[in-house]
């Protein structure tokens, strides 16, 4: 479909989904972060409102906004849709750039109109199949770009333990050896263990490894919104998984997450934390996406509930069993955010402010008005958990008339000066974050 066609069709889709019913919020994105969020009656739609901004890239010398105190560098551009970062010990960064792997069929009209609105905001784009080593330079400015490992499948989440690199493909991690100061890594990955891989609906695969190095978990998301393509292929789906480094042999740590994307050790408690993206299609107010202290053999929720026991009539056959398990989550975010990726700092180059709590990115919605997300927030804690409201570090990402995107953030980490650093993968960007 040529590119005038295709935006013919794309305005007289959206045209039709919002001209047929409003998607307008009624709660101010406040109202449904926190502890204790609101949440309205679930709406249900045929097809459900959309709005996305045209993806259009940063020009040159512009940036995202930071607050007042903090200052923004670019230092990586012209990626191929950075998703994730990892800091090796000796200081370099590693940008895992990747997208999905284009293998869940478009069965229905919704599929097809909803897969066209967000590819318009860029972050469909071809992923590089690849992890690039960015390596620090004198002065200011762009680092040092090396491509240091490619031909891989659709990767995501990536961690050093001791002298191998695992990289979590989208469907089974692989191992490399690593040697520190190394630019490239040419010999074939190593397969460790296999992970849930058909469909693909949700396709990222977060890692983090234990402090000891003894384990892995990973973050495995559903195969659907709520299970419209059945209950077979969501087999050990909308899990933290738990690996055997030592054998690769694996189990469920907890369940009913329908896409832990960002895995992390909270560093007061030494808990395990991880964000979720909720299920959509009740409302621009329904469901907050929210993280969570993430306890070993936990229920939270997915399908049969959202927010604890609060029950999705839509999924078939009903489970009340299961509806009584259901967990409710820590700390909500906000409805439809789309936060995909976690960082706990408990010092780093940021004013005290934002030192002992979590920064979390937030991709952006699709499926609200006016858009929610589209920023990276701070959460502060206090004894281990989260407490007020999130705080706005950095925004911008797109115009202020929500028509355009020039960027959307995703993985965050720390370098080792204490920098935030964060993935822009609408915008094939690295930004580098520090007190003014």
């Amino acid at each position: 479909m040529n590119k005038l066609v295709y935006r013919g069709v794309l305005a007289v889709a959206c045209a039709a989904i919002l001209g047929g019913c409003s998607g307008k919020a009624s709660l101010d994105a406040s109202q449904q972060s926190g502890n204790d969020p609101s949440l309205p009656k679930a709406r249900n739609f045929l097809v459900p409102p959309m709005q996305v901004p045209d993806g259009v890239g940063w020009k040159q010398g512009q940036a995202p906004k930071v607050a007042a105190g903090l200052k923004i560098e670019k230092i990586a551009s012209n990626l191929a849709h950075p998703r994730q970062l990892c800091l090796l010990p000796n200081g370099d960064v590693l940008v895992v750039e990747s997208n999905g792997p284009g293998t869940e069929p478009v069965t229905t009209p919704k599929q097809l109109i909803a897969g066209m609105v967000k590819n318009q905001s860029g972050k469909g784009a071809k992923g590089g199949n690849r992890i690039t080593l960015l390596r620090k330079t004198s002065g200011s400015g762009e680092w040092e770009k090396h491509i240091f490992i490619e031909h891989l499948n659709s990767p995501f989440g990536v961690q050093l333990i001791g002298g191998f690199l695992y990289v979590a493909n989208t469907d089974g991690i692989v191992k490399f050896p690593y040697q520190a100061g190394e630019t490239r890594i040419t010999v074939p990955g190593e397969p460790f263990t296999d992970l849930p891989s058909t469909i693909n609906h949700h396709w990222t695969k977060a890692l983090l490894a234990s402090p000891d190095g003894s384990k892995l978990y990973v973050g495995v998301g559903s195969n659907s919104n709520i299970t419209e393509n059945g209950m077979d292929v969501e087999y050990r789906r909308a899990d933290v998984l738990e690996v055997d480094v030592a054998t690769g042999g694996s189990r469920i740590y907890a369940s009913g997450i329908r896409n832990p994307t960002g895995l992390q050790w909270e560093p007061q408690s030494g808990k395990l934390w991880a964000i979720a993206n909720e299920r959509d299609e009740i409302g621009a107010d329904l469901v907050p996406d929210y993280m969570t202290s993430v306890q070993e053999g936990a229920f939270y929720g997915w399908p049969y509930s959202y927010y604890g026991q609060n029950v999705d009539t839509r999924v078939m056959p009903q489970r009340p069993d299961m509806v009584k398990k259901a967990i409710k989550p820590d700390y909500a975010l906000g409805s439809h955010v789309a936060a995909l990726g976690l960082w706990f700092s408990q010092n780093n180059a940021l004013p005290e402010k934002y030192h002992d709590g979590a920064f979390v990115s937030e991709h952006g919605s699709w499926d609200r008005s006016p858009l929610s997300g589209y920023e990276v927030v701070y959460v502060a804690f206090k004894d281990g958990k989260p407490v007020g409201k999130p705080e706005t570090v950095v925004s911008g990402f797109h115009s202020d008339d929500e028509s355009q995107l020039y960027g959307a953030p995703v993985g965050l980490a720390q370098d080792n000066e204490g920098a935030l650093l964060i993935a822009d993968d609408v915008g094939n960007t690295v930004w580098r974050v520090t007190a003014q």
